[in-house]
């Protein structure tokens, strides 16, 4: 450090500018403001006053109003009348403007997310526990080795402190300056650097006088005096002797080898990533720095849960949807595999925030945490239960009530757990009416047996008639209900629809129903009854969630015929696996999901009980269902049907009882013969559902000229053109049927009664 007496020359640098004559040039403010208030184009002046004047003035600070547009007041002469005139135009916004606009503020949160959440909490415990366990063992098995090489070292080490006390009381550190004061000749700074060796000499003598007359003779009484186990913790100076003794690329003691695959997640990585998924509105905002483009991080990027969270705010006109369109190339640049890389927008926010959570592990491979309902607990349909977690092992719930549920995947992705998941829900609801129908034949839903009002798995004749009787059960309950909710007053049901307090209620019988369609593409393509059932379950999926009927889903093949229309267009939770292309992904998830981002067909193989889960919030979410095996769900129904029992709630299924087996009381082509007049030879389909309705309301009520067309198909009478005049007396053709072919269809069916 300089000495202040030794920067003479800077002072004398500093007083010589302050000394300086040199005249300035000085302008007389009143005089320009005259020159322009008494010329009509101020700018034109040509004086020289003028022109220092606007020189100086437009150099100057400006005053700024809210905006930040610079601006001048007008000077008042003194009768206090404004004569003088802004150097620039009128700012548009008013003076009184806030300059920053409008402030919000949003308070972080105390405690650290990983702290507040379950899942988060457990990871980094276990992580933390996990390490300091592998290290206390790894050093503690190694800590014999470390004692002999210490001791090995302590020698060196001693003779390589005496060295260094021994540098440090002569000021050896020192002598290459005064060597090179020396050399140069300058004398001044040589004798500045003898007298402050001298006294730092005369000082560490000092010191070292005071620790040999008074630590040597205290260390000797404290060896020969001291207890044991003293003795052998001043002993440690041989450990520190041997650490100065090893040498500097040969630790005694190294880190315990972790095993790392990740690197830590760092705002320069994420940069790189999203430069490098081929957006060009993201490429320029990271080369022009960001801020230019609205492209900022918004929070330091922190550990969230079994992975790192990162929130940013994204360029103008880009949104997170166009980053899940490139996740693949997204976790290319993160270097991780794409089952850790999960972008998703943050619902709280506004539409340009990401949200980019990145895994320690692929979503398939990290152990997710056992289904809370597993060993414990009752369920109330009309609330939230847990079904699954999302990326963080976070848990996520699902309402089943109020909502038709669809669940879509190609085979062997985890379809029927999730299906069989929803209907362990529904029975642990003792309340609750479950109806379990199994296509596949291979009785995946046989534990849920002892607690269903109807079962069946196969897919003969004989188990679709009885899927058939079952449904025109609920059909009839479906009426029932409607005329129970219609006769409550309003101060009991004010919404028009089931509530908790109704299914309550064991006298009006609004318990809850739910009823699941495992290959539900079997039933509708039945070729005798698949045109009623797809009718009837069109209907029980429109009208039933509020009358308290929920009806599942589940097809390995989604498309039209498989999810009729009708079914798909009015479901409101969607569970979509993975599936091979973009038709089947919008069939499950809804129309133009596919565009927006939100695409199953990026699930690998191994991706099995992963899905997008649509209509539970306002965006789809990726969502791992709970895992329960058979074993697990034949617990789980032992403790429903406990809980059934004590309830009264044991009917149906599994007391024995089977639905009504009697083919339906009513002849569909003999009811359409009735509605036909002789002497109509072509008649409107749409003639003959009103005619129907009229005919016997209670089985054709709602039926469509479609309605017609479909269960007529499975007879043999197909819909043709008719032309017929409508009820404006306009002549127009429209599809219809023709006499004759329903007068053939009964004559062959009552010749071949196997047709009937």
């Amino acid at each position: 450090m300089n000495h202040p007496d030794e920067n003479h020359e800077f002072f004398e640098r500093l007083e010589a500018d302050m000394n300086d004559d040199r005249p300035g040039d000085v302008v007389d403010l009143d005089k320009v403001r005259n020159a322009r208030a008494s010329s009509p184009d101020p700018s034109a002046d040509p004086s020289p006053d003028a022109t220092a004047a606007g020189s100086v003035l437009r150099s100057a600070d400006p005053a700024r109003d809210g905006s930040g547009v610079a601006t001048l007041d007008p000077s008042p002469d003194e009768d206090g009348s404004e004569s003088g005139q802004e150097a620039g135009p009128r700012p548009a916004d008013p003076v009184a403007l806030p300059g920053p606009g409008i402030t919000t503020f949003k308070r972080k949160p105390i405690l650290p997310s990983w702290l507040t959440s379950k899942p988060g909490f457990v990871s980094t415990t276990q992580r933390a526990t996990g390490n300091a366990f592998y290290a206390t063992a790894y050093h503690g098995i190694r800590t014999p080795w470390y004692l002999y090489r210490l001791t090995l070292d302590a020698p060196a080490g001693a003779a390589r402190l005496i060295s260094q006390t021994n540098r440090w009381v002569w000021d050896a550190e020192a002598a290459p300056l005064r060597s090179y004061e020396v050399a140069h000749e300058n004398t001044g700074e040589y004798l500045k650097l003898s007298r402050q060796r001298d006294r730092r000499v005369r000082l560490r003598m000092l010191v070292m006088a005071v620790a040999g007359l008074i630590g040597v003779p205290l260390a000797m009484a404290c060896y020969i005096l001291a207890p044991g186990w003293l003795v052998l913790f001043a002993s440690a100076a041989v450990l520190v002797a041997g650490f100065k003794g090893g040498k500097a690329d040969e630790p005694v003691i190294g880190r315990a080898v972790v095993k790392t695959e990740l690197e830590k997640l760092t705002t320069s990585i994420v940069l790189r990533a999203l430069d490098n998924i081929g957006n060009p509105k993201l490429t320029a905002a990271i080369k022009k720095g960001g801020d230019m483009n609205g492209m900022r991080f918004t929070s330091e990027i922190t550990r969230d849960g079994p992975g790192y969270r990162a929130d940013l705010d994204l360029p103008w006109g880009v949104t997170p949807e166009d980053i899940m369109e490139a996740r693949k190339s997204l976790a290319s640049g993160l270097r991780r595999k794409v089952g850790c890389v999960w972008p998703s927008s943050d619902p709280t926010e506004h539409e340009g925030r990401l949200v980019l959570w990145v895994g320690d592990k692929p979503m398939n491979e990290t152990t997710k945490p056992a289904w809370p309902l597993l060993k414990s607990g009752s369920v109330d349909l009309f609330k939230p239960v847990v079904f699954g977690n999302d990326q963080r092992m976070g848990d996520v719930s699902v309402t089943l009530m109020f909502a038709s549920v669809i669940v879509g995947s190609i085979p062997r992705m985890g379809k029927t757990f999730l299906m069989r998941l929803f209907l362990l829900i529904a029975a642990l609801d003792p309340r609750a009416e479950v109806h379990a129908f199994d296509f596949k034949g291979t009785g995946d839903f046989g534990a849920l047996e002892p607690v269903c009002h109807r079962y069946r798995a196969g897919d003969e004749d004989e188990d679709i008639e009885y899927v058939l009787h079952t449904l025109r059960e609920l059909r009839q309950e479906l009426r029932r209900r409607a005329k129970v909710i219609k006769s409550l007053p309003r101060t009991r049901c004010p919404e028009s629809k089931v509530t908790p307090q109704l299914a309550d209620d064991k006298s009006l019988g609004l318990h809850p129903i739910v009823a699941g369609f495992d290959e539900c593409q079997v039933p509708f393509e039945h070729e005798k009854y698949g045109a009623e059932i797809e009718e009837i379950c069109t209907d029980l999926g429109k009208r039933g969630p509020a009358l308290g009927m929920t009806m599942l889903f589940g097809t390995q093949r989604p498309d039209a015929k498989s999810l009729p229309t009708g079914i798909s267009a009015n479901a409101v939770l969607r569970f979509c696996l993975k599936v091979m292309a973009q038709p089947a992904n919008d069939m499950v998830l809804g129309t133009s999901m596919y565009k927006a981002g939100y695409r199953a067909t990026m699930f690998s193989r191994t991706d099995r009980g992963i899905c997008w889960m649509a209509g539970e919030g306002d965006d789809p979410r990726i969502v791992a269902s709970a895992f329960v095996d058979a074993v697990g769900a034949e617990q789980v129904v032992a403790r429903a049907r406990a809980m059934r029992e004590e309830y009264g709630n044991i009917t149906g299924h599994a007391i024995g009882q089977l639905p009504q087996t009697e083919d339906a009381s009513f002849d569909l082509l003999a009811d359409v013969l009735k509605v036909v007049a002789v002497d109509e030879e072509k008649v409107w389909n749409e003639k003959v559902a009103t005619r129907l309705a009229d005919l016997r309301p209670d089985v054709y009520q709602g039926w469509k000229a479609e309605t017609v067309a479909k269960n007529l198909r499975p007879h043999g009478v197909s819909a043709l053109d008719v032309w017929g005049t409508s009820d404006k007396g306009k002549g127009t053709t429209r599809r219809g049927i023709a006499r004759a072919d329903i007068l053939k269809a009964i004559t062959e069916r009552d010749t071949k009664p196997g047709k009937g």
